[in-house]
């Protein structure tokens, strides 16, 4: 059986925690910031975590993460 290759764009992305489960940054904060209010931008330096059945694609993705 060959070794399963890293999917490196989710592996950048995506960080697994100790418990298991899928840490992401927020979306929306790359660039045009200033007609986003304060709080808002403020909510999105946040990070959360992938919801069940999304975490179960890419965990497939990280073979070994």
């Amino acid at each position: 059986m060959p070794k399963l290759k890293t999917k490196k764009g989710v592996l950048k992305r995506f960080k697994i925690t100790k418990s298991g489960k899928i840490k992401k940054r927020s979306a929306n904060r790359g660039h045009i910031l200033s007609k986003k209010s304060s709080k808002r931008k403020r909510k999105l330096r946040r990070s959360s975590y992938l919801a069940p059945m999304d975490a179960k694609k890419v965990r497939r993705m990280l073979p070994y993460g």
